[in-house]
């Protein structure tokens, strides 16, 4: 319960309508995705340690990899809607002043950690289908 309330929370807040604006910006540049993903990629690597934190690394080095594929041009079956919600997600992990500021110790990360799970539990689907491509195309380049 109080997690559904700290997400609504999250989701309807100033910051991340405004990570949601950056991201339709993002979105339009393959170069811009590829940006936000190394900065995603420097926070990533000071998250804390435990269990928690080793589950969030792991979402995010799918997402990750599926917005770096999109913006390479190499996977493009991701919808438009949720496309959008990734890179926001993104946008908004990146983003130091949020609803709960990254500075605070330990409780800093729990908003960003939130959003990114309810995130990948939304978009299992698209998660799905990207995984089995990305098997599918790593086998075909080890054959061909």
């Amino acid at each position: 319960m109080a997690n559904r309330r700290l997400l609504t929370a999250i989701l309807s807040s100033i910051f991340f309508k405004r990570s949601t604006e950056k991201a339709s910006r993002y979105t339009r540049s393959g170069k811009s995705l590829l940006d936000l993903l190394h900065r995603v990629a420097e926070k990533t690597r000071v998250l804390g340690v435990g269990a928690s934190y080793s589950a969030a690394k792991d979402q995010i080095n799918i997402l990750v990899r599926m917005v770096r594929a999109y913006a390479k041009g190499e996977y493009r079956a991701i919808p438009g809607k949720t496309l959008l919600r990734m890179v926001a997600v993104l946008v908004y992990f990146v983003s130091p002043i949020d609803f709960i500021p990254d500075v605070l110790p330990l409780l800093g990360m729990t908003d960003d950690i939130a959003l990114l799970f309810w995130l990948v539990s939304s978009i299992s689907d698209d998660i799905s289908r990207f995984t089995e491509w990305e098997r599918n195309h790593a086998s075909s380049i080890k054959i061909g």
